[in-house]
């Protein structure tokens, strides 16, 4: 299915000209382009389905959809493919990853890179060495924070070092909490569960850390009850739509956020579009939110930009610089 190019309201993302109205993306990495084996690597969007797998055989549930997206070949590509993408909707990516590939992407692009830290605990870099990315602003995001690959719940106390410290310097965290590819406990990931994915297992983290600014990647997805009592019992929570806004049923996606926005919380929702090798991605990712057509004009610019700036405490002048570019 070709992806079809709207033209955006005023709040949105106009389609072409100079100074079109900011995007924020609090969900995008810079990985190299073999990061899921040799590419290209396929991915589908939209009309997705999750068939059965056969515990007999492949217990993978294969993502099909009528035409996927296709990753460029190389590093160089993938990152040039991806700039040129933030640089047509004048976004503003929160990118994560190997932090030498996230330089070199900061390098290619400071004004559409904030940099952040892809964080698992193995490999995780110690205490002192994060002290020293946090303070000379290496690092301005601490996420994604993807322990729930490793089975590892957001309270459990090998992560409270990471907490406290992120609370001392006032670094935004994000962490995964939601779905991954189906089946992935059976293959590349064996210690991945989908219980973990219960957005409350984050409020010890909260509690102990009320000062620590948190998004819930994916939204928490698909457990929205427990969403949205997190949201309700801690103000300072947000989320963002990463993933979810592509790779699922487009029904599904708007369901899910109609009852994030339908409960109140509109300011608190952040656009992502957790861009991994796929640039085309992130204009499937806006196209999500412009159809939803219970959003009003104003919501939507909330959710494309204001919750973020809000959240990331950006200046009046950052802000002014990302209206001009």
């Amino acid at each position: 299915m070709f992806l079809v190019f709207l033209t955006y309201t005023a709040y949105g993302q106009p389609s072409g000209g100079k100074n079109k109205l900011p995007i924020i993306d609090m969900h995008v990495h810079a990985f190299p382009a073999d990061w899921f084996g040799p590419p290209p690597v396929d991915i589908c969007h939209g009309d997705a389905e999750f068939p059965a797998g056969d515990p007999r055989g492949d217990p993978r549930s294969l993502h099909t959809c009528s035409e996927p997206f296709v990753s460029p070949l190389s590093d160089s590509l993938l990152m040039q493919q991806t700039l040129a993408m933030l640089t047509k909707y004048n976004i503003i990516g929160v990118a994560s990853g190997p932090l030498n590939i996230v330089r070199t992407w900061h390098d290619a692009s400071p004004d559409r890179i904030i940099p952040a830290l892809l964080f698992t605990i193995r490999g995780a870099p110690s205490v002192d060495s994060l002290r020293q990315l946090f303070s000379n602003r290496t690092v301005r995001v601490f996420g994604e924070v993807l322990t729930q690959y490793e089975g590892i719940a957001p309270g459990d106390p090998i992560l409270a070092p990471y907490w406290a410290l992120a609370e001392e310097f006032d670094i935004p965290v994000g962490i995964h909490i939601g779905p991954a590819p189906p089946g992935i406990a059976y293959t590349a990931m064996p210690n991945f569960r989908a219980a973990l994915g219960n957005p409350l297992l984050l409020e010890p983290v909260l509690l102990q850390h009320p000062k620590l600014r948190v998004y819930v990647m994916h939204a928490g997805h698909p457990m929205i009850d427990a969403m949205l009592a997190l949201l309700y019992a801690h103000p300072q929570v947000y989320v963002d739509i990463g993933v979810i806004c592509y790779v699922l049923p487009r029904s599904e996606f708007h369901n899910y956020l109609r009852r994030l926005v339908e409960a109140g919380f509109e300011k608190r929702i952040m656009f992502g579009s957790d861009q991994m090798l796929w640039p085309q991605a992130i204009e499937a990712a806006i196209e999500a939110v412009e159809t939803a057509n219970f959003l009003s004009s104003k919501q939507k610019r909330d959710i494309f930009y204001n919750n973020a700036a809000r959240f990331l405490r950006l200046s009046d002048e950052e802000i002014a610089r990302h209206h001009s570019q």
